[in-house]
Parts: C-alpha cells; sequence; structure tokens
C-alpha cells in the first residue's frame, strides 16, 4: 500500500492538512509564554525506559508540560515521521543515544505555541522543525530552547517539512560534498525506494544528473518503478538485474556513475563498486543488510576508487547552525518549485503507534510511517 502518497495529488493533500491544521490550532493561545501548562495532563508520549524491540519497550504516556522560560519555545506538535535511525535508537544500535527514559522521534514539525521574552527567532504560529537528532518529536507538544529549533516556511506542505530534517540533507550533502557533478553525470545507488533514496532520485534530476536505481525485487515491482520514475529515476533495477552481464549495454547510452550510493552493505554495495567509474567514489550512509562492505582489492589500486562515509549528525558538527539552516531553505526551496515531494506516507495517528511501528519494520514498505498528533 502506497498510503497517502499515492492516493491523494499533492494539492489535494495539502488543501486536507490545512483544515486539520485550523481544527488543531483551536484554543491555542500565545497571549502569556508562561500559561502553557494550564493542563499537564495533556501533553502524550511515546517513551522508551530502556533499549529494545520498539513494540515491546515504546509507551504512550502523559507527561508534564515544563514552564517556559525565557529562552524558550512552547511548540505544538504537529507530525513526525518513524525513520531507521527512529528504530536503530530505540534498540540502542545507533551512533547518538540519548539519555533515558527518552521520548521517541528525531524528526518531525510543530507550530509554536508561545516564546519565552528573550525569543526573537520564531514568534506564534511559525512552523518549526528540530535542528538536531534527539530531541523526542513523537509527543503532543514540548517545550524547547530555541537553539534547538529551525523555523520553515509554513506554506510548504505539511508532509514535507515534517520530513525534511533528515533524509532531504543526507541526500543532498551526498550529492553535493563528495563528487563534483555536472549535467548529464551519472548516480548509482541501492535502496533507491527509501526516504533518502527518493530524495536523490528527485534533487539529481534537479540537477540534470542521470539516475540508476537498484531496488530489491517484490510481486510489486512494476508499481514501485513507475512510482520511481515518476519522481524522476532515469533507471529502476532490481538488485539480481544489476549482477546480469546484460548490465554492459546500458553504459552505451549513459556514463558510468562517478558516485555511488550505498545504504545495504554486502553483495549490493559490492555490485555497486563493480559499475563504478575509474576514480569514482561510494558513500556509505547506512547498513540495512547488516553485512560489511567488501571492496577488491583490484578496484581499489586498478581503479583508483574511494570509499567515504556520511552521518549527517556529523556533519552538523562540523558545520555552523546558519550552515544547516541555508541548507534547510534551499530544500525549502526545491520543494516551493515542485522540484522536491515527501516520500509516499501512511498516517496515523499517535495513539496507533503499535501499528505504525510495526509498519515501518515490515520489509518491502514503500510508504513512510508518519505519526500525526491531534
Amino acid at each position: 500500500m502506497w498510503g497517502c502518497g499515492a492516493l491523494l495529488g499533492a494539492p489535494t493533500r495539502w488543501r486536507l492538512w490545512r483544515k486539520v491544521l485550523v481544527a488543531c490550532g483551536r484554543g491555542w493561545s500565545a497571549a502569556s509564554p508562561h500559561s502553557a501548562s494550564a493542563d499537564p495532563s495533556r501533553v502524550r508520549a511515546l517513551v522508551y525506559g530502556h533499549h529494545g524491540d520498539p513494540a515491546k519497550v515504546v509507551e504512550l504516556k502523559k507527561l508534564e508540560l515544563a514552564a517556559v522560560g525565557g529562552s524558550d519555545v512552547h511548540v505544538k506538535m504537529l507530525a513526525a515521521p518513524i525513520n531507521p535511525s527512529d528504530i536503530n535508537m530505540i534498540q540502542g544500535n545507533y551512533g547518538l543515544l540519548p539519555k533515558l527514559p527518552a521520548v521517541g522521534g528525531n524528526e518531525g514539525v510543530g507550530q509554536v505555541v508561545a516564546v519565552g521574552s528573550s525569543v526573537t527567532g520564531v514568534k506564534p504560529g511559525d512552523w518549526v522543525i528540530p535542528a538536531n537528532a534527539g530531541l523526542g518529536t513523537w509527543r503532543t507538544e514540548a517545550v524547547f530552547s530555541e537553539e534547538a529549533l529551525i523555523g520553515v516556511p509554513s506554506d510548504i506542505p505539511l508532509q514535507s517539512a515534517a520530513t525534511l530534517g533528515v533524509n532531504p540533507c543526507t541526500a543532498y550533502r551526498m550529492l553535493t560534498d563528495f563528487e563534483q557533478l555536472r549535467p548529464g553525470d551519472c548516480v548509482i545507488q541501492n535502496a533507491s525506494n527509501s526516504g533518502v533514496g527518493q530524495a536523490v532520485i528527485q534533487i539529481a534530476a534537479a540537477r540534470g544528473l542521470r539516475t540508476i536505481n537498484v531496488v530489491r525485487d517484490r510481486p510489486d515491482i512494476q508499481k514501485l518503478t513507475d512510482r520511481l520514475k515518476s519522481l524522476g529515476a532515469e533507471h529502476v533495477l532490481t538488485e539480481e538485474e544489476l549482477r546480469k552481464h546484460e548490465m554492459k549495454h546500458l553504459f552505451k547510452d549513459m556514463p558510468q556513475p562517478r558516485l555511488a550510493l550505498n545504504c545495504v552493505g554486502g553483495k549490493s554495495s559490492t555490485e555497486l563498486l563493480r559499475h563504478l567509474a575509474p576514480g569514482g567514489t561510494m558513500v556509505t550512509y547506512g547498513g540495512m543488510a547488516k553485512q560489511p562492505v567488501v571492496a577488491s582489492v583490484s578496484q581499489l589500486i586498478f581503479k583508483d576508487l574511494k570509499l567515504r562515509g556520511f552521518w549527517l549528525s556529523q556533519w552538523k558538527k562540523d558545520h555552523s547552525p546558519a550552515q544547516f539552516k541555508e541548507l534547510i531553505l534551499t530544500l525549502c526551496g526545491l520543494i516551493g518549485r515542485g522540484q522536491l515531494t515527501a516520500p509516499a506516507c501512511s498516517e496515523l495517528p499517535l495513539q496507533d503507534y503499535q501499528r505504525a511501528l510495526e509498519a515501518s519494520m515490515r520489509p518491502f514498505v514503500s510508504s513512510k510511517q508518519i505519526l500525526t498528533m491531534c
């Protein structure tokens, strides 16, 4: 099931979401920055007290809402996705782990309800997203410090805003930072139906780059192929097709890729390396197969291939908040021009989190699970 990404067109989805937002916003008041916690029991959050299977350790709890200090912002969360990194964090298998107990969720969008007296960057009514991982977005509302948030335009689709801060940023940086690509150059990637993969396809198309997109075979492969090609994918291949001798004919009509993006590892990453142009780079940003990346000696010596890694959290540490803000606004520009859309998604209310978690870990699911907070 493709979920809302395929059942409704973007304009229709957005009109429906505007109605939802109006309903969610009724009764909000920004008159007093210290009046946010009139009803502490209204705050609901998905909390885990120890690491393990998300289906077993995540619980829906009521939390108290902290008073708003001078540099704080009271935020009503609107929507938050479930990403693979969220699952890994709950399992304890991630490079950044919050102090327990913790609220799940690293990404999402909320609307400012009230601000402290010294807050200057955002105002009531603005939309905001997390500046860094670990904020805990799977909750109905919270009080955050101003520096933990980044304002985004409120005229972009809600699903685009909710899924803006992780996957599109990763896609943009990998397409920008490792090879000097020019229009007509080729990029090859695996896990092409993932959130990052769909963003890569669209950002590459906006730049005039050609893409070879590898996916796992599945019963609805033609439906997936059509979906990715509608985003701008030039070629969509299964892992099995990538290994065939006939692949050499593909490069009669297009250049060999100079950049490979690997989110799988194992045999899949080995195949990406095999098709890279001499001097090319493979960037690994995930390991879905939980198998090591294997490169032959001949590929490294005679083709001078480069193996790199990318982690958005590390990129943020190495760059200023202003540079991340610039990246976000660049992506918002692509969204505004219709060159970048949210991944196919399925929406579930916060109280149905068990279904959402289960669906997010199910194989061959091409829709991202988004928790809505109303």
